[in-house]
């Protein structure tokens, strides 16, 4: 399965959570300290509403190698850039998640729809205008998938709602994962991690 198909398949596999989630359970806890509606706009913006924008607008040069070098940029950012950053997501994520309205699951499909469509013209080696700096298509939209399935497992973990995403994606996601720790110099202690040879520190992310 290409990145084009997984990214696809992750969006439907969203699209048919939202659309099984109990309405009085949008405005309930859903991660840290945001409720399952702020949670759901969040997903919706920065792996399906954001994806026609960015590839509509080229960039003149590449910056960004890989998908695991996108997170790594972030990861980099000095930490006053990166505090401003969460402020304006949490901001975006609550005024998208109002705007989804009474009937999420239909807004969803809607933007998933705006989403493969743009997806259809863009090539595998267009550069476009990421928030880390150009970027090919075929490394960026990676990026994407993953926001949906980890946000996707985060909705339904809030809704104690299951959501099954294909293996292709899980595969992706997970490697994805995988070559992030590498890039920031955590590849080693993940390794040994997933090998069963030590834990993970408390806390730890790639993001």
């Amino acid at each position: 399965m290409d990145y084009r198909r997984t990214y696809r398949s992750a969006a439907i596999a969203f699209a048919d959570l939202v659309s099984r989630i109990p309405p009085d359970r949008l405005d309930g806890p859903g991660l840290d300290d945001w409720t399952l509606r702020d949670l759901l706009g969040h997903t919706v913006s920065s792996a399906l509403r954001q994806v026609p924008a960015v590839l509509a607008e080229k960039a003149p040069a590449l910056l960004v190698g890989s998908a695991a070098g996108y997170f790594a940029v972030a990861r980099s950012a000095p930490p006053e850039l990166v505090a401003a950053a969460r402020t304006a997501s949490t901001d975006d994520a609550r005024d998208t998640g109002k705007a989804l309205g009474d009937q999420p699951a239909t807004a969803v499909s809607d933007f998933i729809g705006r989403a493969t469509s743009a997806l259809a013209g863009a090539g595998d080696d267009d550069l476009v205008a990421t928030p880390a700096g150009g970027m090919r298509v075929r490394d960026w939209l990676p990026t994407r998938t993953f926001e949906l399935v980890v946000h996707g497992s985060d909705a339904a973990v809030a809704a104690e709602v299951p959501i099954t995403f294909d293996v292709d994606v899980l595969a992706e996601a997970a490697a994805l994962a995988a070559r992030t720790a590498v890039e920031i110099g955590d590849g080693a202690t993940v390794l040994r991690a997933l090998t069963g040879r030590g834990p993970l520190p408390p806390g730890f992310s790639m993001v």
